[in-house]
This record gives structure tokens, sequence and C-alpha cells, in this order.
């Protein structure tokens, strides 16, 4: 019987120590205006007025900050030099041009993938109606006011003449 009231009380403390840390939130606003959370104090650029929550009896302490490097002195990263971290809006910002570009860069391979097989496509029917046209079997075609005629040896070589142009422009 004690050993069940005793794994209680161990599972009764395991429980609020994990609710504790989970009541140890900071909640401020950055210079952008935007709510910043974090279980971390904030920055010392943030004033304590801008800070909203902090944990209960928790004074505020900034984190501390290394030493700045003396004028002139040259940095370790020189391409960090100068360079802030980037704030969630320019992250958000930077990946919303990322995914506009992908998008952009697989629409045009989808149009051309499109054009590609079009040309394909019109490239065999022009071979095809070439041997149609060489064949020599009769070729009819319907004028405008609805009559068949027959194409005459004169325009069949003119037919011929530029569908052989189409089809070694396929080529």
């Amino acid at each position: 019987m004690k050993l069940r009231y005793l794994k209680q009380l161990a599972m009764l403390l395991a429980m609020s120590g994990a609710v504790a840390s989970a009541f140890s939130q900071y909640v401020w606003l950055n210079e952008h205006g935007i709510k910043e959370f974090s279980d971390i104090a904030p920055p010392s650029s943030v004033p304590q007025e801008r800070i909203l929550k902090q944990p209960h009896g928790a004074s505020w302490v900034a984190p501390p900050v290394a030493p700045a490097p003396p004028p002139g002195a040259a940095s370790e990263d020189s391409s960090a030099a100068g360079k802030t971290p980037m704030t969630t809006a320019e992250k958000n910002t930077d990946f919303n041009k990322r995914t506009l570009a992908k998008a952009d860069k697989d629409k045009k391979a989808e149009e051309d993938a499109k054009r590609q097989a079009s040309v394909v496509d019109t490239c065999a029917r022009a071979a095809s109606y070439l041997n149609s046209l060489k064949s020599g079997i009769r070729i009819a075609t319907t004028a405008s006011n609805g009559e068949r005629s027959y194409l005459t040896d004169q325009d069949r070589a003119t037919e011929e003449a530029q569908t052989q142009s189409v089809v070694d422009s396929c080529k």
C-alpha cells in the first residue's frame, strides 16, 4: 500500500517539475512590435516596458553580452562583420522570396515542357502529312462555302515544299 502512495508521490513531483518549467516563459515586443516568446530572458536592448510576461518572481536580468571588439580590430568572421542576425520577419520575407522564385522556376519549366511536347507533336504531324503528300493519294480539302475540293498537282507541290521546310526545321 505504501509503495503505491510512494509511486503516486513521485509521479506528482515529476509532473510539478515539468509544469513549473512550462511557466518559465518570457514574452516581449521586439523593435518591430512583434511578440517574441522564449524561455530565455530577452536581450538587453529590450526596455523593461516592452517585456509583457516573465516568470513569477523572476527579476529581469539581461543575458550577458560579449564585449565589443576595439574599433579597427579585424573580425574573425568577415562575412558576418556588420551583419545582425535576421529577425523572424526578415526570415519570413526571405523564405517567401525563395518560394516565389521556385514557383516561377517550376512554372517556366512546365511551360518549356509543354512547348517542347507541342513542337514534337507538330513535327510528327508535319512528317505524317508530308508522307501523305508524297504517297500520291488524293487529298481533299473543304472550302469556306462547305464544298469539297481536291489538291491539284501544283497545290500538292506547294504544300509538299512548305511541309518539307517544317519537317527540316524539326531536325
